[in-house]
């Protein structure tokens, strides 16, 4: 898959999950996004870059850190995340945050440009992960920050290996065809990834999330709002029933109403 592509399948998914994306079952987007903001230790004043901000998850948080002498650009391909963005940032009286739909890597701002870069959950949609994070920190100003957070080896389980087991069942040309954050799941590739730009002061944080689910159909919920709704949309609409249902027997029977995942933190500084 060229940039192009994955820019435009990224643009499709996520769009489309924007009907879920803010539900309540899904409130963990938030807590990562104020996780990576506390991590990157924000400062009032900075100016802040925010990449694949989706709602502002991260971006609004670092808005309220960096204060009134602050500001923060978030960025995002899904123009109808970004309106429930602005929307957020408008009934929290932020006036220091404004939203671009725009791809990140060829903003075209000028080098050294901001305090701070976030990127939480987006990095690995580009093709060139070595070359998104090189952009991203030329437009990092020295003693500047850039936080990226990423998908573990473990994302939702055991609800995300049976969801996957189901579509192996239905379509297996679609088994896990589309799940981009694999290729940093572990601290040594993000470390790795990290360092390809030249930064040499990392650290990395690996982190377990608890996730809670009030009902099996929470974990749906999550489905369609998130990475995965991009392989749901490609079923038909009785695969797409056969898939959940097969995703909410296991969550029922088993009686799981908690959810693990691996978390991965990379905090450099210029």
């Amino acid at each position: 898959m060229n940039k192009q592509e994955a820019i435009d399948k990224a643009t499709i998914t996520f769009n489309s999950a924007a009907d879920y994306f803010d539900a309540p079952a899904l409130s963990f987007w938030n807590r990562f996004g104020r996780r990576t903001i506390e991590l990157a230790d924000l400062q009032p004043g900075m100016r802040v870059l925010d990449v694949c901000c989706g709602t502002g998850a991260s971006a609004i948080p670092a808005a309220v850190k960096v204060g009134t002498t602050g500001s923060v650009l978030g960025v995002d391909l899904a123009e109808s995340l970004l309106k429930l963005a602005r929307t957020k940032a408008q009934q929290q009286g932020l006036a220091n945050i404004e939203f671009q739909c725009a791809d990140f890597s060829n903003l075209g701002l000028p080098s050294a440009s901001f305090d701070a870069i976030v990127c939480v959950f987006g990095i690995f949609f580009l093709p060139n992960m070595e070359a998104a994070v090189a952009e991203l920190w030329r437009m990092l100003r020295p003693g500047g920050t850039l936080a990226i957070a990423s998908w573990g080896a473990r994302v939702f389980e055991p609800a995300n290996r049976t969801f996957w087991d189901a579509i192996q069942s239905e379509r297996p040309d679609l088994y896990k065809q589309y799940t981009p954050w694999y290729r940093i799941g572990e601290p040594a590739s993000l470390q790795a990834l990290v360092s390809s730009c030249g930064a040499t002061d990392i650290r990395v944080f690996a982190e377990t999330d608890r996730h809670q689910l009030n009902t099996p159909e929470d974990w749906w919920t999550m489905v369609m709002g998130g990475g995965i709704r991009g392989t749901i949309d490609r079923l038909d609409p009785a695969t797409q029933m056969r898939v959940k249902s097969a995703s909410l027997e296991f969550l029922k029977t088993n009686n799981v109403r908690v959810l693990e995942s691996d978390v991965l933190y990379a905090i450099a500084q210029k």
